[in-house]
């Protein structure tokens, strides 16, 4: 069990077309905000490229889907954040690492993938571990609103504001957060499945710290993601063979590890509704990922996909590995980790990281407020002081 947890934990660090028709549109939402940017933070989950500005960019077939290209997002084509903000109308965002022809007009992206909440002692070199965990990730956005907002009065003309966010709009802007699922990969790595539970609440404290400054640099409106079931990811399932009774769950995921993502949820959720009564004007919405990520994982085959384990890019089995896009061998034989024929059809993309396909599913589910509490859709998310239509 060991080298398993092992293994899947020294890739959990961390764009296609979709199928939209896999779901009816949702219906127009009540009441519309009108949400001028997204500031988000987080891990591989939603990083577009602040991982790959800072170290070594993923190379094909990465993004073959939409973008055609690498784009430092960990899938073939879209996020889920990037699917969140086409829902609300605004550009995809650029990484805050990421200098090169950046717009931060409609916000900015903080996420690096491996990000954890809390600092960890390990190495982007070693187990894939960001140096940009979640403090330091909201020192970043205190330093990009402070300077930008400086920029901004100081520039003589729009052309000098062209890629700056105007200073009102991050009172108006949604805030996400989609982050956890590294901090409790690195307790399986160094204390174990059951050992891990303790370290929970000081995580969730950490979490809500940074909420709290995010807070006190005038943040009101979050969208907070908690963490997927980690016991999932294919990329485990493919190192298990026989394994003992209980092991694994009904849907074939590994249960212990299921058991702890489901405690650091509870936990999280129960510090959200605390941080609502403690932050006054604040409105803090908690989108339950894990029930719609393993929603789409037990239902795989009646949403039009195929078996959850299968993994479109990169090779895998109990002795030997061939991450997505590199060379190696299987079996004596030299092979190219390229993607599967049909990538819309799979679900996960290279073992931990989601399709693009599998990314739209999971984002119509969540932002209609199917899996949020409370159960708002996303363009009803807005800051109390702003008003709806």
């Amino acid at each position: 069990m060991a080298s398993i947890v092992v293994f899947f934990l020294s890739l959990a660090a961390g764009v296609a077309t979709g199928q939209p028709s896999l779901l009816p549109p949702s219906p127009p939402p009540s009441r519309a905000c009108d949400i001028p940017a997204i500031y988000n933070f987080g891990d591989s989950n939603s990083d577009t490229g602040g991982i790959a500005a800072a170290f070594y960019p993923p190379g094909p077939p990465s993004g073959e889907t939409f973008f055609k290209r690498p784009v430092g997002r960990a899938s073939d084509g879209r996020l889920i954040i990037d699917f969140v903000a086409e829902k609300l109308g605004l550009s995809y965002l650029s990484a805050y690492l990421d200098s090169i022809k950046a717009d931060y007009t409609h916000g900015a992206n903080f996420a690096t993938g491996g990000a954890t909440i809390r600092r960890v002692n390990e190495s982007w070199f070693v187990n894939d571990v960001s140096p940009f965990s979640l403090d330091i990730q909201v020192e970043q956005f205190n330093q990009f609103k402070d300077r930008t907002i400086y920029l901004y009065n100081k520039a003589e003309n729009e052309s000098q504001r062209s890629n700056l966010p105007r200073p009102e709009d991050f009172a108006k802007a949604i805030y996400t957060i989609d982050i956890g699922q590294n901090d409790i990969a690195y307790c399986f790595r160094t204390l174990g499945v059951e050992a891990s539970r303790a370290a929970i609440p000081d995580i969730v404290n950490q979490f809500a710290t940074s909420i709290q400054q995010l807070y006190g640099k005038g943040a009101r409106a979050f969208w907070i993601h908690n963490t997927g079931p980690i016991g999932c990811l294919p990329v485990t399932y493919a190192k298990i063979h026989d394994p003992p009774r209980g092991y694994l769950d009904k849907t074939g995921c590994v249960a212990g590890q299921n058991v702890v993502a489901t405690e650091f949820n509870k936990q999280l959720k129960a510090k959200v509704i605390q941080l609502r009564s403690d932050l006054a004007g604040a409105v803090l919405t908690y989108v339950d990922m894990y029930s719609a990520k393993y929603q789409l994982i037990a239902n795989a085959k009646d949403q039009g996909f195929n078996k959850w384990s299968t993994i479109c890019c990169g090779y895998h089995d109990s002795d030997e590995d061939v991450y997505c896009g590199n060379q190696g061998k299987i079996n004596g034989t030299e092979v190219f980790a390229g993607s599967c024929k049909d990538p819309t059809k799979v679900i996960s993309w290279d073992g931990v990281h989601y399709t693009e396909a599998a990314n739209n599913w999971i984002a119509i589910h969540i932002t209609d407020g199917s899996f949020s509490d409370p159960p708002f859709s996303i363009l009803e998310t807005c800051p109390n002081h702003i008003s709806v239509s």
